[in-house]
């Protein structure tokens, strides 16, 4: 059972997204991605309280940005992961036209197929219909 800790504001049943410390010695207030664990003098705050918080008059807020967030792919990202793909995929058709020496049914490297299917470990490549 997984359990959802909640914001630390009075009458707000909203899930914790960020967790809030105070350093005193320097009239700071952190806010940072939530805490792994619940500590008793921080205070776990929903999207809408991390948003909005102030600090005291004199004191200063320092917002930690959670760099471990998932991003979305740019199209260099996806670039990247075809040609390891087609990269990954060569050894093989090089072995499939000097003689396919390397696509025994034991190896896990399947050989070609009716679908043009063609198995190299963890990664499936399949090949377009006019190839």
């Amino acid at each position: 059972m997984s359990l959802v800790r909640r914001c630390s504001r009075t009458a707000c049943g909203r899930p914790a997204v960020a967790t809030l410390t105070y350093v005193y010695a320097d009239s700071t207030a952190v806010l940072g991605p939530l805490a792994t664990y619940a500590e008793p003098h921080c205070y776990d705050l929903c999207a809408e309280h991390s948003e909005r918080l102030t600090a005291p008059r004199g004191w200063e807020v320092v917002r930690l940005s959670d760099g471990s967030a998932p991003s979305r792919p740019s199209g260099d990202d996806l670039e990247a992961l075809a040609n390891a793909v087609r990269e990954a995929a060569r050894p093989h058709d090089r072995a499939a036209e000097a003689g396919g020496s390397g696509s025994g049914s034991g190896s896990g490297r399947g050989g070609g197929s009716a679908t043009g299917e063609t198995r190299r470990g963890h990664l499936r490549v399949l090949r377009s219909p006019e190839s």
